[in-house]
């Protein structure tokens, strides 16, 4: 979406733009550090983890986190559910961390900026005392407009008539690694002036690679009077298992 996002702030009059076209897929690849903002710690259906020693956490943590010191890290990752946003927060070896699980399959990690140090210098909530919260418990939830993947699958595999796949990738994307059954393929920009090929009398999923595209079209069906809703998952992860269809 960069470059869309370019071409609306040219069109909003911004001059000095440019663009990272890799953006944070390589980012991470590269493991370099994200970090989750303060309300999203907060109040985010997440799994945050405090790596530093387990006396360290006793004396004082971030409320509500998890506390799997680094040295204990390798033998709990099957703990950690791969699908959650993960949060972590520690010292030295924070970034060791993140390389170690982003190579173990977890691909929505990022960390808190200064770590706990920094957590207190904002003036952030914390807690202390014996850590009772030893087993990780979370549960996906459906965010405003998002299909579940149970539905999705229905009808991908033709077994919902009544709904309708709009794949909102490029062409290109499709061309490469193929696209599900009973599709259509339009991309998002393409949306506004192709959406006469949308059944407006079915329900309409639109996916994309990993959500965030298929979130705009969605916005964008919704204030033209589609009953939409979109996939937010990375259809390259194991859980999105419908049948893909080869150019």
């Amino acid at each position: 979406m960069s470059t869309t996002s370019a071409g609306l702030a040219k069109k909003f009059g911004y001059t000095n733009i440019r663009v990272y076209l890799d953006g944070e897929p390589a980012w991470s690849k590269a493991n370099l550090p994200t970090y989750a903002n303060h309300d999203f710690i907060k109040k985010g259906n997440v799994v945050l983890v405090d790596i530093r020693p387990s006396t360290d956490a006793v004396a004082g943590r971030i409320k509500g986190a998890y506390s799997i010191p680094y040295d204990q890290l390798d033998d709990r990752l099957d703990d950690i559910p791969r699908n959650a946003p993960v949060i972590l927060y520690g010292e030295a070896e924070v970034m060791d961390a993140v390389e170690e699980m982003r190579e173990d399959g977890f691909k929505y990690l990022s960390l808190v900026e200064g770590g706990f140090a920094g957590w207190v210098a904002s003036g952030e909530p914390v807690e202390k005392g014996p850590i009772f919260n030893t087993e990780i418990r979370w549960v996906r939830q459906l965010g405003k407009g998002e299909v579940t993947l149970a539905d999705f699958r229905k009808a991908a595999s033709g077994e919902d008539r009544e709904a309708v796949i709009v794949d909102a990738r490029t062409k290109e994307e499709v061309a490469e690694l193929g696209i599900f059954k009973n599709t259509i393929n339009i991309p998002l920009d393409e949306i506004p002036s192709r959406m006469s090929e949308i059944p407006k009398d079915k329900k309409v999923y639109v996916h994309c690679a990993t959500g965030a595209r298929a979130d705009m079209a969605y916005r964008e069906l919704i204030k033209n009077g589609y009953n939409a809703k979109f996939l937010l998952l990375n259809i390259a992860d194991a859980d999105c298992d419908c049948e893909i269809i080869k150019p």
